[in-house]
């Protein structure tokens, strides 16, 4: 997900005078902040990251890590942060949240973001929310600006990988249980494994090559968004609105 950030968003990052990005609910310890900050740095070397937690003494525990350019502070979905953020990631939050209040809480995030500014080519602050498995290795986020979701990303170590379709397991919570036959994100699931099979020739070239040949055939029946630069890194995008779950109003 960082390296996505850094690659996709980090032009618009070195846009801002003082891009500030939080680490929303980085948990029990703090290493998910300090990376984010390393991480970041190398595409924008202003920024500033806050990390924030709900719990009083995750933030205790964090603060002996706190360096230049890095703070944590106590908060939730408020983003207790001075400004409105260039920046805002949530990692496996909403998972334990209904799905009903998804909606809800993406609102208030994005309203919290940095606005759009044409005039300095800026699209406006991203919010970055998903669920991965506890070595991230597999993970899918959604990827939303102040005006609303953008796109879905399916990302995975290409070693991993059995079927695409396996990813379907952290799937984040507004998609999760939308993954049944007449959603969607069921029928994408369904083409990529169905392109990951007829790439199977391409295995025998490395994982890498077999996914860069099945995210291509994607693009003939979906709109992909990002080309071979992003695949290489065993990743797709695919737009919102062709994955957004039937009656979802987000």
């Amino acid at each position: 997900m960082d390296r996505w950030i850094a690659a996709v968003h980090g032009a618009e990052l070195r846009r801002t005078a003082d891009p500030l990005a939080v680490d929303l609910g980085y948990g029990a310890a703090p290493w998910t902040a300090v990376e984010l900050l390393a991480r970041l740095r190398t595409a924008a070397p202003r920024t500033q990251v806050v990390g924030v937690e709900i719990e009083p003494a995750r933030v205790a525990a964090a603060r002996p890590y706190e360096r230049e350019g890095l703070v944590f502070r106590h908060g939730g979905f408020e983003v207790p942060v001075p400004g409105r953020p260039t920046l805002i990631r949530a990692a496996n939050v909403l998972r334990q949240y209904d799905e009903d209040e998804v909606a809800a809480v993406w609102r208030r995030l994005c309203a919290r973001l940095a606005p759009a500014d044409p005039a300095a080519g800026f699209g406006g602050g991203l919010l970055v929310e998903g669920t991965c498995d506890e070595i991230g290795r597999r993970h899918v986020w959604v990827a939303l600006g102040p005006e609303g979701p953008r796109t879905v990303t399916f990302a995975t170590r290409l070693g991993s990988l059995d079927h695409p379709s396996d990813l379907a397991e952290r799937l984040p919570k507004a998609l999760i249980h939308r993954n049944v036959p007449g959603e969607p994100v069921h029928a994408f699931l369904q083409d990529f494994d169905r392109a990951w099979a007829a790439a199977a020739p391409y295995a025998s070239y490395g994982a890498r090559q077999r996914w860069i040949r099945t995210v291509r055939s994607l693009t003939a029946d979906w709109p992909v968004v990002g080309g071979r630069g992003r695949w290489r890194q065993g990743e797709v995008s695919v737009a919102w609105g062709a994955l957004a779950p039937r009656g979802f109003t987000g």
